[in-house]
This record gives C-alpha cells, sequence and structure tokens, in this order.
C-alpha cells in the first residue's frame, strides 16, 4: 500500500500511446483523403512505403501527381498548428520517398507537387469527423 503517495521511479510523461497516436494518425489522413475526392482528386495510394519513408497520400490531378503529408491534431495550438510541425527532415524525406515511388512507377516525366494538409480533430471523439481541413498546395 502506497498511501496516496507517488511510487520511486514513477514516469509521468504527458506522451500519447503509439497506438492512440496512430489512430488519431489515421483518423486525420482519413479525412484528408476524403476531403481531396470532394475536390476532385483521386487517391492512387495511401500509406505507401519504402526505406526512405512513407507518403501519407498519393493523389492525381488531371494529369499531376501530388504527394501530401497529412499532420493531424486534437484540441488546441498550444503546442503549434499540425502544418508548422512539418519541419526540413520531413521534407526531405517525403521528396526522397517521392522520387522512389516515380522511379518504381516509370513515371519521370509527370508532373509533380508536394502539399501538406492540418487536420484538426476534436479532442474526445474523432470519428465525428474533423473540425478543421488546411490544404496548403505546393507547399514545398
Amino acid at each position: 500500500m502506497n498511501n496516496g503517495q507517488v511510487p520511486n521511479g514513477a514516469n509521468f510523461r504527458s506522451e500519447v500511446p503509439k497506438d492512440t497516436r496512430k489512430a488519431k494518425g489515421k483518423a486525420g489522413e482519413e479525412a484528408a483523403a476524403r476531403f481531396l475526392i470532394e475536390a476532385g482528386y483521386r487517391i492512387v495510394e495511401t500509406n505507401w512505403r519504402c526505406r526512405s519513408g512513407e507518403i501519407d497520400i498519393i493523389a492525381v490531378l488531371e494529369d499531376m501527381y501530388i504527394f501530401v503529408e497529412v499532420r493531424s491534431r486534437t484540441g488546441s495550438h498550444q503546442y503549434g498548428t499540425a502544418l508548422e510541425s512539418v519541419n526540413h527532415r520531413k521534407i526531405n524525406q517525403v521528396r526522397q520517398t517521392a522520387a522512389v515511388y516515380l522511379q518504381d512507377r516509370h513515371l519521370g516525366n509527370r508532373q509533380i507537387r508536394f502539399d501538406v494538409m492540418g487536420v484538426l480533430l476534436p479532442t474526445v471523439n474523432w470519428s465525428e469527423g474533423p473540425i478543421e481541413i488546411k490544404h496548403i498546395e505546393n507547399a514545398f
């Protein structure tokens, strides 16, 4: 019995469990894909992976291939917006992964674009749908 005291060595980091982060990311990516479909995009791939990384959504609009990085957040902008979380390391990783995709699919002469989508989800029930979606075309 610990009499309500905090045990020695207790770890009280405010990290979100990995499975919860994945579920939130999946909810955000699904909302982003629906948004793109409603805007006339054709979704070609989701969560395409290779050695250099992963691309959340690969879509086509007319003859252009669009590589989309989706960032999801819940609640407030206390730690910055979803869009602000895309750093130079992530930009380089998405570019490298897109190059692998284009080479793998023999799509070297296609027009391409890199978009970022920020999805703000409800704090509690993500299945209710997004509160807000921001789509930045040609983000990098």
